[in-house]
């Protein structure tokens, strides 16, 4: 591992990871578009991830997340992964985790904290406003679930196309993205925003950018250095000794 990079790393009193497809992958977990095999090739994301479809076609749209978290389920968090979570352990509150990835590798790694920009596969929320009726210990089996009184039903806590980003998340990532001496990028194409825009954020609030990933991205002309690398790989060596 280069020592400057290592360097970077010792002296940044604060520090910040964006995580994208890219770094779950190397987990076995299928990219947005890859999930779309076998029964479900015939569909493009943009007919499955929308609320006019999951409304449209409730039991379609759930079934095909089933069928996702029964994927997610399966895989377990990479070395860089758990590189990130064993230096929060050794320095609490130094690194804050924003990822544009549902599938919650990294607070199954042990992570805290983590700012989860496009929501948790893992969770459910109601569809409509809750009313009165809508309780969370009292939901009606089927396919989606829904409130056995009022028939409103529960929809993956993920952002859809078309939706905004969870407001506290965001705010809460721009603002670790402006406070951070060192922002790695790791396995994002850079071209979702608004969290390809933290790149941008951090650099000009005068923070180094390290891009970690094999690929090019659209990111690549806003870092300080490119480290064309895994994260499974480049992460264990840039953050353990520290």
């Amino acid at each position: 591992m280069d020592e400057e990079l290592r360097a970077w790393v010792r002296s940044a009193r604060r520090i910040a990871v964006l995580s994208g497809a890219g770094m779950s992958a190397e987990s076995g977990v299928p990219t947005f578009r890859d999930a779309l095999t076998g029964l479900w090739a015939r569909f493009d994301p943009r007919q499955l991830a929308t609320e006019a479809a999951f409304r449209r076609q409730p039991q379609l749209v759930w079934d095909w997340y089933v069928e996702r978290r029964v994927a997610v389920e399966r895989v377990r968090p990479n070395a860089g992964h758990a590189a990130i979570a064993d230096f929060q352990r050794r320095h609490p509150g130094r690194l804050t985790v924003i990822t544009q990835n549902v599938d919650g590798l990294h607070q199954r790694a042990g992570s805290p904290g983590v700012l989860a920009l496009h929501g948790n596969l893992a969770q459910d929320r109601w569809l409509d406003a809750p009313r009165g009726c809508c309780r969370e210990d009292a939901i009606a089996p089927g396919h989606p679930p829904r409130c056995p009184v009022c028939g409103n039903l529960r929809r993956p806590d993920v952002v859809w196309f078309g939706e905004r980003l969870p407001q506290a998340e965001l705010e809460a990532a721009q603002a670790a993205a402006e406070a951070c001496e060192l922002l790695l990028v790791v396995g994002t194409s850079g071209e979702v925003y608004p969290a390809a825009g933290l790149a941008s954020l951090a650099r000009h609030a005068g923070a180094r950018v390290l891009i970690v990933n094999p690929e090019a991205s659209a990111l690549d002309g806003v870092a300080t250095r490119r480290l064309r690398a895994t994260a499974a790989r480049a992460l264990p060596a840039l953050l353990d000794g520290h």
